[in-house]
């Protein structure tokens, strides 16, 4: 088309404001990387303006005031206006987002009321600055309730008649339950007599589902695996009456910030094939960590969220399992106290073992730049960003096929040498990981070998404007 398509992006998080998880990271790099492509393409972004996020460090300038309609009366939402990498990033306040301390709570009224709340204030900011969309991009249950409402306005709303909607599925188990009632009390009804399962007619995600015209998950592999009832979360049987409209991309990285030959934070930059700068990271690393300075010996690391769903409750007996091999390792984490507190008995257990229970971002590119291989057990994974940065560093993952996992991880054994870039397994079980791992080890001992699985990890392009190339197509398919 010849003018610019028009699309508003929805989403709970978005970096650099703020950013919880991968939510976070898409919802911060495609607008600027869509925007970036050859087609005109006017991506505009709507956040909530959270407490968490640091008003200070942002020109914030006020644009526009207007009430959203609720059961106990006109809610007040103000919206003040910014630009980062030239994107234009709407940010609204109201009373249902001031109340909450935090991104996301555990209290599901009170995310119900502020979602919801958002939902509608993205909507009518759209007509007050009479900026018609092509598109609504909406993102996980957070946003799905603009899907709702547009889904009964469209028809008798001539503003918003001719725009097409995108649902994108980063984590399809957080439907919004107990979010409903909060809903309700907006005008958003439940979805009596449709299609869903009758437990989810007041759910925000599955109505989102019900209601975009398109849906897409972050991955090829989790597309594929939303269908079935391992990780459908019950509404596998509904989405495959829908699955012609479902598709997978790819989330990207981004390569400048994820760049070994430019990072600051690690401590010697290096290039493709140039090892012996790798290893003076890797020899950094094992100081720090006070470990045995031998750089012969496998380093094995765990970068992940202490949480059942990362399978990190497989590593420590996959680690004992294989106790006998001469590695050492460094597992970097927080989040369910059990999970940590058997991180901790494995470093008491093992003078070869340092677990360190925080969240740290510059120790994470440190162990990145100088670790051998990086665990990634995933019971499920929507996408994963751990394994690009993984192998962007010459660290050569070993995953569980799953998901985002299986479609950017070639395995070794499955696909012969000359193209793999890394391991996986099957069973999420402790054997089956330990077996992996066994097998990276022999490999490892074969440096020729081992330097093809890092060279051929580093050569991969994850660049997000792959990503956005395909979304565009996905948008263009929309308003054909």
């Amino acid at each position: 088309m010849s003018a610019p398509l028009r699309v508003l992006t929805l989403a709970a998080e978005a970096a650099p404001f703020v950013k919880i998880g991968g939510l976070g990271d898409v919802a911060g790099t495609l607008p600027a990387a869509l925007r970036a492509l050859p087609a005109p393409v006017d991506v505009r972004l709507v956040l909530p303006l959270h407490n968490a996020i640091d008003k200070t460090q942002y020109a914030l300038t006020p644009i526009a005031s207007f009430t959203i309609a609720h059961a106990d009366g006109p809610i007040i939402a103000e919206v003040f206006q910014t630009t980062v990498k030239g994107v234009p990033v709407y940010l609204i306040s109201g009373a249902p987002i001031a109340a909450s301390p935090t991104v996301y709570s555990l209290d599901a009224s009170l995310d119900g009321s502020k979602f919801a709340f958002f939902s509608l204030a993205a909507l009518e900011l759209a007509r007050t600055l009479n900026w018609r969309p092509h598109v609504l991009h909406a993102h996980d249950w957070h946003t799905s309730p603009a899907l709702h409402a547009l889904s009964l306005r469209r028809a008798r709303d001539e503003f918003f008649r001719s725009t097409s909607t995108l649902l994108t599925i980063h984590n399809l188990p957080y439907l919004g339950v107990g979010a409903g009632p909060s809903l309700n009390k907006f005008g958003l009804p439940p979805a009596q007599g449709s299609p869903l399962p009758k437990w989810a007619w007041n759910l925000p995600l599955p109505i989102g589902l019900l209601t975009a015209d398109k849906i897409n998950t972050v991955s090829q592999g989790y597309a594929a695996e939303i269908l079935t009832p391992e990780f459908g979360s019950g509404l596998n049987e509904f989405l495959k009456t829908r699955a012609d409209s479902i598709t997978g991309i790819l989330n990207g990285l981004d390569m400048e910030a994820w760049n070994p030959e430019t990072d600051a934070q690690i401590k010697t930059r290096f290039g493709l094939g140039e090892w012996d700068k790798r290893g003076r990271n890797k020899m950094a690393l094992l100081q720090e960590l006070n470990l045995d300075a031998d750089p012969k010996r496998p380093l094995l690391a765990m970068i992940n969220r202490m949480d059942n769903q990362k399978g990190v409750d497989l590593v420590p007996n996959a680690l004992r399992g294989i106790a006998d091999r001469g590695w050492q390792a460094v597992i970097l984490g927080s989040g369910d106290p059990d999970l940590e507190d058997a991180a901790r008995r494995l470093d008491d257990d093992f003078s070869n073992v340092r677990a360190i229970i925080r969240y740290d971002g510059a120790l994470a590119r440190r162990i990145y730049a100088g670790a051998d291989m990086l665990l990634i057990p995933s019971r499920y994974e929507p996408c994963g960003l751990t394994q690009m940065i993984a192998m962007r560093y010459g660290c050569v993952p070993v995953a569980r096929a799953t998901g985002g996992l299986r479609d950017t991880i070639i395995d070794y054994h499955a696909k012969g040498q000359k193209n793999s870039t890394g391991f996986l397994f099957e069973a999420a079980t402790p054997e089956a990981l330990g077996q992996a791992i066994r097998h990276a080890l022999d490999i490892y001992q074969d440096k020729r070998r081992w330097h093809g699985l890092q060279r051929r990890g580093m050569k991969r392009n994850f660049s997000w404007r792959r990503s956005a190339e395909k979304y565009l197509a996905l948008y263009e398919e929309l308003v054909i």
